[in-house]
């Protein structure tokens, strides 16, 4: 991985961290993407973040293309 990659992956998972402990609690049930044909709540998206998952690489990604976080 290279050197870019390994230092904006902590700065995304920061920076969706700072949006989402800021959230209300019933904002985090609302959908904040679409991914695919599925949509995916702050939530949904903050368990795949946290796991590491693929889906949450690509949720993060999503996330700062629209600048949401």
């Amino acid at each position: 991985m290279p050197v870019s990659e390994k230092k904006s992956e902590p700065d995304s998972f920061a920076r969706f961290h700072k949006v989402y402990d800021n959230l209300p609690l019933e904002e985090r049930k609302q959908v904040v993407l679409v991914l695919g044909k599925e949509p995916i709540s702050w939530e949904v998206a903050r368990n795949e973040v946290v796991n590491g998952t693929e889906r949450g690489k690509t949720i993060l990604q999503k996330l700062i293309q629209l600048e949401v976080i």
